[in-house]
């Protein structure tokens, strides 16, 4: 035998010994027929997300074909869409407790049922066990144009609830989620001040201001205020605390707590207050503030800035271009271009 076949003999044994088994081997990535996705919403402190897979229509006929009417459908493709509730809800009116649930869909020609199951780590709905529903919702389906691929998403978002919205082809259904968004809130609240939030004026301030506004727990949120001023009176919380006063029928006691919290307050904190009078369309109540403001502090471009927008808001444009005119004299650089375009805009 020649030398050279000798030596490529000797290396075959080698060559075979780092040969990786086929369950090893790398395989290579290809585009899924169904691509894999995702959809958020936040309502309120509650956040809500569905993890599915979308199938194409792909020229097939959808309804009682591809899925057939009368069985439980995977509401996608592949492994389980599930949706995600990190606080309790309600699925089309009924209470169910966060987690993570399989989500299941019973079509029909007329009425449709969504379903979410406790098991949500199955593939698709081939292993569906009724046992296992936590909730059923009954809609209607509704026309809608035509989409190629499946989609999940979140409609018309309120402050305390959103509609899950199913679409594909030419058809859409939605079944109504719900959240006590104040009930849920306040938990979050409770939970946070037993946190670094307690150190502070500010933590105890904002829990009570978030109750002034949504006029909700209020004596507790008198704790809350009192607290808060007791670490350190501030404008802030003192004028937190003459709302609840006076959303509590003391009207001395909250004359009292705004007369002080104006001793404390700033040039930053008189503004702010010029604008939530501005929000509350108690246009010559701020229209006042931001004229005492300007008198206060006579050297800064902001009041009259702000003053000048009061004004613009009233519909004075002369007496607007007069204090625009004032603010641009004494403003910094990154704000002169503004002020010159609004004032030509004045003309």
């Amino acid at each position: 035998m020649k030398r050279t076949t000798r030596v490529l003999l000797a290396l075959v044994p080698a060559f075979i010994a780092f040969v990786p088994p086929a369950a090893a081997q790398q395989q290579i990535k290809l585009p899924d027929a169904s691509p894999a996705a995702s959809v958020s919403e936040a309502v309120g402190l509650a956040d809500f997300t569905v993890v599915y897979h979308r199938p194409a229509v792909n020229k097939r006929e959808v309804w009682d074909k591809l899925v057939p009417y009368g069985q439980v459908w995977r509401a996608g493709a592949n492994e389980n869409t599930t949706l995600t509730a990190t606080t309790p809800f309600t699925f089309g009116g009924k209470a169910v407790p966060a987690g993570t649930y399989g989500v299941h869909v019973l079509p029909a020609a007329d009425t449709w049922t969504f379903i979410l199951s406790s098991q949500s780590k199955a593939w698709g709905s081939f292993s569906y066990d009724e046992k296992e529903d936590v909730v059923r919702a009954a809609v209607r389906p509704a026309a809608a144009e035509f989409l190629e691929r499946l989609t999940w998403s979140f409609d018309e978002p309120t402050a305390d609830g959103v509609a899950l919205t199913l679409r594909w082809e030419k058809l859409r259904a939605s079944v109504p989620i719900g959240v006590d968004a104040i009930a849920v809130t306040l938990a979050s609240i409770h939970e946070q001040l037993r946190g670094l939030p307690r150190f502070g004026w500010q933590g105890w301030n904002g829990a009570a201001a978030w109750c002034l506004r949504n006029k909700t727990n209020l004596d507790e949120a008198m704790t809350w205020a009192d607290r808060s001023v007791s670490m350190t009176p501030t404008y802030q919380n003192l004028r937190t605390k003459a709302g609840l006063l006076d959303l509590k029928g003391d009207a001395a006691g909250a004359a009292a707590a705004r007369a002080k919290a104006q001793t404390l307050a700033t040039e930053a904190d008189i503004n702010n207050q010029g604008y939530a009078l501005l929000g509350e369309a108690k246009i010559d109540d701020a229209i006042a503030v931001f004229r005492k403001n300007a008198a206060d502090h006579p050297g800064s471009w902001n009041v009259w800035d702000s003053l000048a927008e009061g004004l613009e808001t009233k519909g004075d444009k002369a007496g607007a271009a007069e204090n625009y005119r004032k603010a641009l004299s004494m403003a910094p650089e990154d704000q002169k271009k503004r002020l010159t375009d609004t004032l030509a805009r004045l003309k």
